[in-house]
Order: structure tokens, then C-alpha cells, then sequence
């Protein structure tokens, strides 16, 4: 019930958001290839099959049986992120040369190879070559879906939706725990290559929805394809062409790009120079994807089943299942409180319980080492980590980070900081065996929440500083705010007052620069007198749409 008042469409809203929703959700299940991976290759380390299988001659010294050195654990788990990361820098160029989502089609090719490839191998090189070609598609999966969720979606529910992506990694990984369980205890080689093989299943329903799925109108309207972009929206938001709502929406997405052309061109040197303030912007983005990182998520997904092992906890499959059960009811409370509570606040309260629960997993597993009942209070407190972090930075960090960036940047600056992402998920995926390993390590074991729980605290300093509110505000409108709002500590109270199309309108934007004749010509609202004012360049759909008059109907 509260989630259904909660995606209640507001009634000053004209049309259906019911499109925009269901495109936004089944797009969202790129998360699912994600989420499959990273969870299926955190039981197959534990699984015996692939122990004997891809052993070199490396005896656990834990249970004395041939198993994967280390040194050859770190580079299967963190060849994955290391696709990822340069996926995520192809997707800028991929995303704006080809479209949001021709660029995803072909993203989920290059996953599906790297699938086969895993799938086929049955030696540590193959499997290495295959992990990081599916590194590579999600890499550019993960920068595209939020982008193309935040684009196309209605400002009321944006949040939301984006979040719908961090609920698919989660389904993904609990997925993974499922296939895991039911195959472990096989003998052959299908008890790994079954889980592996089920991620072409995932991969072939996106790749069908993606092939029926529209353009999003923002990217269309940056490539000059007013008609196709009109057409989009249309279908989005249910609406007929020459509606004012859809015409006030479109008008101001137009006027908001014209403005940002003239400021310049859109190159690498403006994600970090550019105005207003996109140097803080990609440092903000940045930041909260690494510390999304560092609070210690993926050291309980990469490796919770052989972590729960060395601390002598039984079944570790079953608590790695119920790890992930938390962790995928825990992003619903945040996908509704996302936009009631607002973006800023939700990230505050995540990070100072997440800091909580890692402190004293940290305190009570090093003063109690091998006991009963340390492991149940490490078992309870990793569940109730999950849960502010499933409910808070898992799904809030990739929304934050897919509306703070004006359009003529935001692919690349999207890219830029989920590669920060990747870099960081890189290391802790390569660097967590030698931190908590027996031989050669530093055998942290517990000790290595201190370590998460420390970037916690940071955590919440950090967005204190540095993240803005951008609830219930257009994608447009954020750009205003940061040129007026000079904290992020006082954005909660921002309220837009003015928009792009009324500065084009008046022929002049913010900077001073003066609009040209063409931009001024496309004005899609405006009276009968700017009508003939411009009406030897106006097109037919512009005499009509001029004709319809002034229009004030907020998205």
C-alpha cells in the first residue's frame, strides 16, 4: 500500500506515466547481469568442482584440499571490475554516438560473449579472458541504464526508477545464491558451468526489450531530431503530439540544450571545468561512487561464502542466501523513501548505520574471536548493514549520479564517475584475499570492518558537504540550483524561478550570450504575436503548437 501511494501520479500531472514506468523498470534489469555475476562467481570459489577443476597445485592450507591460490582468486574476481571499468569509458562516446540504446544492444553482445567464453573454459585463462569481456558490457551497462532511466522518466517518480536498477543487482545476486545452492553439491563440471550458463538467460530477455524500446527524447533532441524526440515523449507519456503538457516538456528540454550549446562546446576539459560548478558535480559523483565501494559492500558479495567459511561459520551458502534475501527487501523501503524523505537525508541516515553495524561486527569479532556467539552477532549486524546500505546507498548513489550533470555532458561525466566505481571495485575485489587471507595476507579476518566502518563515517561527512537535493525537481532546474545555491547543506529549500524556455524567449540566456535567430525560431510555447514575429521561419507543427498559447504545466 505505501508503495502504491507512493508512485500515486500527482494529479497536476497530465497524461499517463504507466510507459515511462515500465520502460524504466525493464531497462532496469541490466542490473540483473551485474548482480548474477558478481554473486554467481562468489559460491563457484567455494564450490569443490571448481576447485579441483581450475586448481594449479595449491593446497588450502585450511582443509588441505587443492583449491585456487590467492594470487589466482584476486585475478578471476577483479578481472571482472577491470572490464568494467574501461566499459564504463566506452559508454560516453558509445552512448552519444550511437544512442542510449543501440549502445546497450551492443553492450549486451559483448556480455554475452564473455558469458560463452566462461562458460566453455576449463582453465583459469579462459575463464579470466571471458570475465573480463563480460566486464566490459556491464561496464557500459551500468553507466547507460541509469542514464537512459533518468532521461526518459517523469521528475516525480525519477528516483524511484532509477533505484528499480540497484533492486535488479540485488535480484541478480540472490539469483546467483539460489542457482549456487541447487548446483554445489554436483561432482562435475555443471556444478559451476550451469550457474554461469544461466546468465544468457537474462542477457536474451534484455537484448528482445531493448530491440522494442524508444530513444530517450533528451538524447534525440542533442542529435537535432525534434520530430523523432516529440514522437518518444509522446509515447512516454501517453499523450498526443500537440498537447501543451507534452509541448511544455519537450519546449524546455529543447531550450535547456540550446542554452548549454552556448556556453560551448561539450568536451572532456568541461566535465571538470565547465559552469555551473561541474567540477564539484563530478567530484561529488566521483566521491559517492567510491565510497559506495569502500563501505564494504563487495567484500560481502565478491567473497561473504569463503569469508563465512574461514571464521568456521556453517553452511555458508545457506547465510550467503539469507544475506541476499536482506539485501533485496531492503531496497524496496528505498526505492519509496527515496523521493519522500529526498536523496541528501536518505544518504545521511544510511551511512551512519551502515558505520553502526561495521563497527561492532569489527569490536565483536576481534574481542571474541571463534565463538558461537560472536558469529551470531557478526551474522545479525551484516544483516542489518545490508539493510541501510540496500535501502540507501546502493540505489541512491546511482540516481544522485544520473541527474546532477547537464545534458551536453552527462554521458561523459556519467562515465568518468562510474568508472571511479569500477577502480575501486577493482581493487577491493583484488586486494580482499590478501587483506583477510591466511598465507600470504594480513589475516584481518573481522578486523577488516574497522577498515569499512572508518569509510562510513567519511561517508557522511561527505555528503553533509557536497550532495545537493535534486528531488522533485526537473533534470533541467538542477542546473539553476547550482548556480544559486552555494551549499549543498541549503538546497533542501531551493525553488526554481525561472526556466530555459523563458530565457530563450527572451533571447538571452544566463551567461549573456545571446541566443542565434534558429534557436530563437524554435520555440515550441509563446503568443500569437512571437508567432508572427518568427513565422517566416517557423515550421507548420510551430504555427499550430504557437497557436495553442501560453502553457505553464509542470513536470
Amino acid at each position: 500500500m505505501a508503495i502504491a501511494m507512493a508512485w500515486h501520479k500527482p494529479d497536476n500531472v497530465a497524461g499517463s506515466s504507466a510507459p515511462a514506468i515500465m520502460v524504466g523498470l525493464f531497462v532496469a534489469c541490466g542490473g540483473l547481469l551485474f548482480g548474477y555475476d558478481t554473486g554467481t562467481i562468489s559460491g563457484i570459489l567455494a564450490m569443490t568442482a571448481f576447485r579441483e577443476q581450475f586448481s594449479t597445485g595449491y593446497t588450502d592450507p585450511k582443509d588441505r584440499r587443492p583449491n585456487v591460490s590467492p594470487a589466482q582468486s584476486s585475478q578471476i574476481v577483479s578481472i571482472l571490475s577491470a572490464g568494467t571499468f574501461f566499459g564504463a569509458l566506452l559508454a560516453a562516446p558509445l552512448g552519444d554516438k550511437l544512442g542510449r540504446r543501440v549502445s546497450l544492444i551492443i553492450a549486451v553482445a559483448i556480455f554475452s560473449f564473455g558469458v560463452l567464453l566462461q562458460t566453455l573454459a576449463m582453465h583459469i585463462p579462459i575463464l579470466i579472458s571471458g570475465r573480463f569481456f563480460a566486464g566490459l558490457g556491464v561496464g557500459v551497462i551500468s553507466v547507460l541504464v541509469p542514464l537512459y532511466q533518468s532521461e526518459m522518466a517523469p521528475k516525480w517518480i525519477r528516483g524511484t526508477l532509477v533505484c528499480a536498477y540497484q533492486l535488479a543487482i540485488t535480484t541478480g545476486l540472490l539469483l546467483a545464491a539460489i542457482v549456487n545452492i541447487i548446483t554445489e553439491s554436483r561432482d562435475d563440471t555443471n556444478a559451476f558451468r550451469i550457474p554461469l550458463a544461466m546468465q544468457f538467460v537474462w542477457a536474451g530477455i534484455l537484448l528482445l526489450g531493448l530491440i522494442l524500446l524508444p530513444e530517450t527524447p533528451r538524447y534525440l533532441i542533442k542529435r537535432n531530431r525534434h520530430t523523432a524526440a516529440a514522437l518518444s515523449l509522446s509515447r512516454l507519456r501517453r499523450l498526443d503530439i500537440t498537447h501543451p503538457a507534452l509541448i511544455e516538456e519537450l519546449a524546455e528540454i529543447e531550450a535547456n540544450h540550446e542554452y548549454e550549446l552556448s556556453l560551448g562546446p561539450s568536451t572532456y576539459s568541461d566535465v571538470f571545468l565547465g559552469s555551473p560548478h561541474l567540477g564539484r558535480r563530478i567530484l561529488t559523483g566521483c566521491g559517492l561512487q567510491m565510497l559506495q565501494q569502500l563501505s564494504g559492500c563487495n567484500f560481502i558479495f565478491y567473497y561473504g561464502t569463503t569469508f563465512f567459511e574461514r571464521i568456521n561459520i556453517r553452511n555458508p551458502f545457506v547465510i550467503q542466501l539469507i544475506t541476499n534475501i536482506v539485501n533485496v527487501v531492503s531496497t524496496l523501503p528505498g526505492m519509496v523513501l527515496v523521493e519522500s524523505l529526498g536523496r541528501r537525508r536518505l544518504l545521511m541516515i544510511g551511512a551512519s548505520g551502515m558505520a553502526v553495524c561495521q563497527l561492532i561486527v569489527a569490536c565483536v569479532g576481534t574481542a571474541l574471536p571463534d565463538s558461537y556467539v560472536a558469529n551470531v552477532v557478526l551474522i545479525a549486524f551484516v544483516c542489518f548493514y545490508l539493510f541501510f546500505f540496500a535501502a540507501s546507498w546502493g540505489p541512491v548513489v546511482w540516481v544522485v549520479t544520473s541527474e546532477i550533470y547537464p545534458l551536453k555532458v552527462r554521458a561523459k561525466s556519467m562515465s568518468i564517475s562510474t568508472a571511479s566505481n569500477w577502480l575501486l571495485n577493482f581493487a577491493i575485489a583484488y586486494g580482499t584475499p590478501y587483506l583477510v587471507g591466511d598465507s600470504p595476507g594480513l589475516n584481518l579476518q573481522a578486523k577488516v570492518f574497522f577498515v569499512w566502518g572508518a569509510f562510513c563515517v567519511i561517508s557522511l561527512a561527505f555528503v553533509w558537504c557536497m550532495v545537493y537535493e535534486t528531488s522533485k525537481i526537473s533534470l533541467e532546474q538542477i542546473d539553476e540550483m547550482y548556480e544559486r545555491v552555494d551549499h549543498a547543506w541549503n538546497s533542501k529549500s531551493f525553488q526554481p524561478s525561472w526556466s530555459f524556455q523563458e530565457m530563450r524567449d527572451e533571447g538571452a540566456s544566463a551567461s549573456g550570450i545571446q541566443l542565434t535567430e534558429h534557436e530563437d525560431a524554435r520555440r515550441r510555447t509563446g503568443t500569437s504575436a512571437s508567432a508572427a514575429e518568427s513565422g517566416t521561419t517557423m515550421t507548420e507543427e510551430d504555427k499550430i503548437i504557437a497557436q495553442l498559447g501560453d502553457v505553464d504545466m509542470s513536470y
